[in-house]
């Protein structure tokens, strides 16, 4: 129904008369009680009080007239009018603070701008009675609209949590995250979870209370505290990088039987895309101690913001990733292309569900088709290209190796060919440390495709700028060590795990594709970039800790089995090649590799050279691999 409609303005009309006589009735009482404070007893205060019965008969009536419609008008010039009433907060109590103190002041200064005073005067207040309607205002409107708001919360989450059986919970952390964690659920009991302690190393916190819970200590004992509050759950609202605490509390609340959530990060809550009650198990994740990565958004912006940007492999962990994070940053258009059609129908339906279908172009394309990729460059005309595509199961790949090199060597040479025929701006090449000194084909037919990025580079007329981007493994996507442990544990075991001492460096998805974005703003052109991934994880210790935050014990309740180094697998990742030198970027966890290329006059010989390798059975196609990457150590039945 149009707003102009009677209807409209009748239910307009009766929400400022409703407002009218609420805050009016307030306005009045608090008005008439300074008075009566003021000259209670009939008693002049000051030699100027001489006539009372004059400020209380006369002046005051008079004052009701004008003062009330002023502290009206004030409040709705402040908003108080267009919010909805039963919901107060503190900024629109400082909303309504700013408006009554206007009013004072106007009061205060109308006597003087009159030039009106004594008890016959309209606008002749004693400052003193102006004062005490101040306070007494203040007192009464605040206290009105906080005890609305108390009494509907206690109404309408009363029957819910009536109907719900409450968790008592123990929040781990006394800072902001923990305290707002607090405060929502104290006012939205509905979700089952009372607070009744908080704990924090912070020993100058021990003793406090916030919103009333007391702050009992350091998580250590945590029996004590199911013996004395009933406590059934812990929840951990600590730093990201606090690994080594999450995993001792952890441990300590899982020997005492208790369920342990985390909080969503502070970078989480305060981007807006969960809530503080948005709970959820401890993870891997939690405990690789990373500080979340600070970007240059503004440099990654300018780079998408109203341009075609083009994913391949956006089906796969790392290309949905990328389409999510592109996507954010409002690309005139997103080119999704993938040659498996179902996850790339995954990837097109999560990102409409999250109002992003104005944008994207999915495209189910094999980037080894010449024909068919053309046809993409042509009519879309991308301005960026994040290349994803790539074959990446390094055991899957060790047998037949001509297919590691058509996908990851020729599609990446075919793609960046067409790239810099269509003079793309930018061409990033997702990589891998498994490039860097190979032991398997994945590893060597990606390191190729780093050698035919750089040699494009010097391509005649070229104008795009090529980077090639390595990091270690991502946790959580397709194939990694993580689903393949949790798959395992829910079976019952055993987690296999291939050797005592096999390490590998581990970042979030999120994490690497910030940082790839990041890269593709600061590479120069024919550049090897490479992602600062921390320390390495030991395989086996995060078999362990996963274990335990499935609530099982390893070695005792689920199996760690050694089965052996699979082929082409190292102990240790390496981050340089032998002789690589590199050097720091503007962005501290981005370095930038110095190593001469291929020259582009010697580019196709080397592509003739791996074409030639793929119908060859597969120890020959990796001995001529060999020899076109020196550094690779091939595994030989």
């Amino acid at each position: 129904m149009p707003l102009s409609t009677p209807t409209s303005k009748v239910s307009l009309a009766q929400r400022w008369l409703f407002f009218f006589f609420v805050y009016g009735a307030l306005a009045a009482l608090s008005l008439w009680l300074s008075y009566e404070i003021r000259f209670s007893g009939g008693v002049a205060l000051t030699p100027a009080d001489t006539d009372v019965e004059g400020f209380l008969f006369t002046q005051r009536p008079q004052a009701l007239l004008w003062v009330v419609p002023l502290k009206f008008l004030l409040l709705g010039l402040f908003g108080q009018f267009r919010g909805v009433f039963y919901y107060f907060r503190l900024h629109d109590a400082l909303r309504m603070v700013f408006a009554l103190s206007l009013a004072t002041l106007v009061i205060l200064l109308l006597p003087f701008v009159s030039g009106m005073n004594g008890p016959t005067a309209t606008f002749g207040l004693p400052r003193s009675v102006a004062v005490v309607d101040f306070n007494l205002s203040l007192l009464l409107f605040v206290g009105f609209r906080v005890s609305i708001r108390t009494l509907r919360e206690r109404l309408t989450v009363s029957d819910k949590a009536a109907r719900t059986t409450l968790e008592r919970i123990a929040i781990v952390g006394a800072g902001n995250a923990g305290e707002q964690l607090a405060s929502d659920l104290l006012s939205h009991r509905g979700h089952g979870l009372q607070p009744v302690c908080f704990l924090d190393d912070d020993a100058a916190k021990h003793g406090l209370e916030i919103h009333g819970i007391p702050v009992e200590g350091a998580p250590r004992n945590f029996t004590s505290l199911v013996e004395k509050y009933g406590v059934t759950e812990v929840i951990l609202a600590l730093p990201a990088q606090s690994a080594k605490r999450i995993r001792e509390i952890s441990a300590l609340a899982v020997a005492s039987g208790l369920r342990v959530l985390v909080v969503p990060s502070l970078t989480e809550l305060a981007g807006g895309r969960v809530r503080a009650t948005d709970l959820r198990p401890v993870s891997v994740e939690d405990l690789l101690g990373r500080s979340p990565a600070q970007l240059d958004d503004t440099a990654i912006e300018a780079m998408i913001t109203g341009r075609t940007v083009l994913v391949t492999g956006a089906g796969g962990s790392i290309g949905q990733e990328i389409c999510r994070q592109v996507a954010l940053r409002h690309p005139g258009r997103l080119i999704m292309l993938d040659q498996c059609e179902a996850l790339l129908y995954q990837a097109e339906q999560d990102l409409i569900a999250a109002g992003g279908g104005a944008l994207i172009c999915p495209v189910v394309a094999d980037v080894t088709d010449e024909l068919r990729m053309r046809e993409v460059f042509a009519r879309h005309r991308p301005a960026l290209v994040l290349h994803a595509a790539a074959h990446k199961h390094v055991p899957m790949m060790e047998p037949q190796p001509g297919e590691a090199l058509k996908n990851n060597t020729l599609g990446t040479a075919l793609v960046a060919a067409l790239a810099s025929e269509f003079a793309v701006t930018r061409f990033v090449l997702i990589s891998t440390d498994k490039a860097i000194n190979p032991t398997n084909v994945m590893g060597a037919s990606k390191r190729l495709a780093e050698m035919v990025v750089q040699s494009m580079q010097g391509r005649p007329g070229n104008v795009t700028q090529f980077v090639a981007v390595r990091f270690g493994n991502v946790l959580g996507s397709s194939g990694s060590v993580i689903p393949i442990f949790r798959k395992q544990i829910a079976a019952g075991g055993p987690v296999t795990v291939t050797h005592p001492e096999v390490k590998r460096y581990f970042m979030t998805i999120p994490e690497a594709v910030g940082l790839v974005l990041q890269s593709a703003t600061q590479g120069e052109g024919g550049d090897i970039l490479v992602l600062e991934m921390g320390q390495p994880l030991k395989i086996i210790d995060v078999a362990r800790q996963l274990i335990e935050l499935s609530g099982f014990r390893p070695d005792i309740d689920i199996e760690i089995k050694i089965v052996g180094l699979r082929p082409g697998e190292k102990l240790v990742e390496e981050l340089q090649h032998h002789g690589e030198q590199y050097r720091t970027t503007k962005h501290e966890r981005i370095f930038r590799f110095v190593a001469s290329g291929t020259p582009y006059d010697a580019l196709e010989g080397l592509l003739s050279d791996i074409r030639a390798l793929l119908p060859q059975e597969k120890s020959v196609c990796k001995q001529g691999l060999k020899r076109l990457v020196p550094e690779y150590v091939p595994y030989l039945d």
